[in-house]
């Protein structure tokens, strides 16, 4: 049976590539119009040879004292805490040769999101690993090859930037990309929420709350990406490594064993009297060995004892889940972002957190409005929620990646959260932060509360 499985996996993963590949030309036909020809030819662009480039991040939390009838291992402190995340990161790249290029990012790490990277799904902090150290320690987190393939239409310019090389690309283009990285590198982006180090700082509002991608504890892992980028859309298709097992450190090594496929579709749009904005629409699977949360519950029922759901990764299973993802223009200097996004919510989560179903939504206010250009002011909320099996398998004192009380009186999470970036100078900026988190981990028994952030980044 097992060697009847892994063949099948096999099957799957070349089935896919082959139909990829043969409605890729009707997906081009379909969305690609005719190109104009310039009354002239941009100046040529000088192809980058190689590039560097550093961040360094440091970010300071702060929550006080709020009400808890009850805690559990993997509850947030009910009394004031403090932790703080820095990381100092080295972007190299190289090119290789005609339209390759390679790149390696080493970055070297040290402290703790708030209690441990624990007791909130939304998780306040993307600045904050599940693994964390007193000591600075240092990691290879990315260390990849992207290959681009040019096939027509205007010249593009490309700019210098991190994991980026200065050069050109025509506007119909090819992209793969293989090696180690982050699935939300290239997929769930947003213009406006997307990044924690310069804009909002919660996961279910940086990313897609249900979108339980592959990855290891600190947010990367081995794939292979393609991305057919046409005028007005753009289709991505990869496959990725799960980790070993739910929430480990290290990265299934063997191909097809437990991997997560993912494709999503991006569209152009020009609403509100022609104002840029874009819309994706993005399903993935995660295969692999995970413990079904009734299972695991109904045999700890009766025993005293919490589920324990690693006695019930015996056998391989699909789980699906997708989202909308919508980033909009309403006004000169204003931006709106919304995504929305569900799983099944029958089987532990994998990767990322524990969240089924999350709607987030929010604005950004580029500060050129009061004439501070360098600025921006953001304000956003989430709500998530957890299906029956999962309320019940915590109420029955089971953990999951992030949260377990010991007890749940179950309410959707609900996060508001506010910065504002004050830019200093180019390339370095100061960030105050608050969040209000209603019924942290689902708990009604549990909070609100309040929790205060400041943030210190460079980057050249």
């Amino acid at each position: 049976m097992q060697f009847t499985c892994r063949s099948a996996q096999a099957k799957l993963g070349v089935l896919l590539g082959v139909l990829f590949l043969i409605m890729t030309p009707h997906f081009v036909a379909a969305q690609t119009q005719p190109t104009p020809i310039p009354s002239a030819s941009p100046p040529p662009v000088t192809p980058e040879r190689w590039n560097v480039h550093a961040q360094v991040t440091n970010t300071q939390q702060y929550h006080g004292a709020f009400p808890a009838a009850y805690s559990g291992a993997e509850s947030l402190s009910s009394t004031a805490d403090t932790a703080k995340t820095f990381d100092l990161t080295l972007f190299l790249g190289a090119r290789l040769w005609k339209g390759g290029e390679g790149y390696m990012n080493s970055e070297i790490d040290q402290g703790f999101g708030l209690n441990g990277t624990l007791g909130v799904a939304d998780f306040p902090s993307g600045e904050a690993y599940k693994v964390g150290a007193a000591k600075w320690y240092e990691r290879l987190h990315r260390y990849y090859i992207r290959q681009t393939f040019n096939e027509g239409g205007n010249s593009q310019a490309v700019d210098d930037g991190p994991n980026q090389l200065a050069g050109s690309h025509d506007m119909n283009h090819l992209v793969l990309t293989f090696g180690k990285y982050s699935v939300v590198d290239i997929f769930d982006n947003n213009t406006y929420a997307h990044d924690p180090r310069n804009d909002f700082m919660n996961w279910g509002i940086v990313d897609m709350g249900a979108f339980d991608y592959a990855a290891d504890s600190w947010g990367y892992t081995r794939g292979l990406t393609a991305e057919y980028v046409r005028k007005n859309a753009t289709l991505r298709a990869g496959i990725f490594q799960l980790s070993i097992t739910p929430n480990m450190m290290k990265i299934e090594p063997q191909f097809l064993r437990q991997f997560s496929p993912i494709l999503e579709y991006e569209r152009n749009t020009s609403l509100l009297g022609g104002r840029p904005g874009k819309i994706r629409a993005l399903a993935y699977g995660d295969y692999g060995f995970m413990a079904p949360l009734a299972d695991a519950t109904d045999a700890a029922e009766g025993t005293g004892l919490p589920p324990d759901v690693s006695l019930f990764r015996t056998a391989e299973h699909w789980k699906l889940g997708g989202g909308v993802n919508v980033e909009q223009e309403i006004a000169p200097h204003v931006g709106f972002f919304a995504r929305m996004s569900a799983q099944n919510g029958s089987y532990e989560s994998f990767d990322f957190t524990e969240i089924d179903h999350s709607l987030s939504g929010g604005f950004s206010f580029d500060g050129t409005m009061w004439k501070r250009p360098n600025d921006t002011l953001g304000i956003a909320g989430v709500s998530s929620g957890l299906s029956q099996p999962h309320q019940q398998y915590l109420a029955a004192g089971g953990l999951g990646i992030l949260i377990g009380d010991g007890n749940l009186s179950y309410a959707g999470e609900h996060v508001l959260e506010t910065y504002y970036r004050l830019g200093i100078s180019k390339g370095v900026s100061l960030t105050g932060d608050y969040q209000r988190i209603v019924n942290p981990a689902y708990n009604t028994a549990r909070g609100p509360v309040s929790i205060f952030s400041l943030r210190v980044h460079g980057e050249l």
